[in-house]
């Protein structure tokens, strides 16, 4: 749990802070945990949680929807409108 409290959450990719919820997850389902650690292991998952749910919003504000003219042909990009 120790070197899970020293890494800069911010500093993850997403897919290196989904590995480590998807840890902190399987340690408190399987209720090993003492309760101290449980709520830090807790705290820690929200962090994370938060920190690639921030990723996934960048990416999708970054991705773009192809436009196509008359034709069907691809003629440029727009920034992508999920709503």
């Amino acid at each position: 749990m120790t070197d899970q409290k020293t890494v800069d959450i911010e500093k993850l990719s997403f897919e290196e802070a989904l590995q480590r919820l998807e840890t902190i997850v399987r340690q408190l389902e399987a209720g090993e945990a003492p309760l101290d650690e449980s709520i830090d292991l807790y705290e820690q998952g929200d962090k994370l949680r938060a920190h690639c749910e921030a990723r996934l919003k960048s990416a999708q504000a970054r991705i773009e929807k192809i436009q196509l003219d008359a034709d069907g042909n691809p003629a440029g990009t727009e920034p992508l409108d999920p709503e």
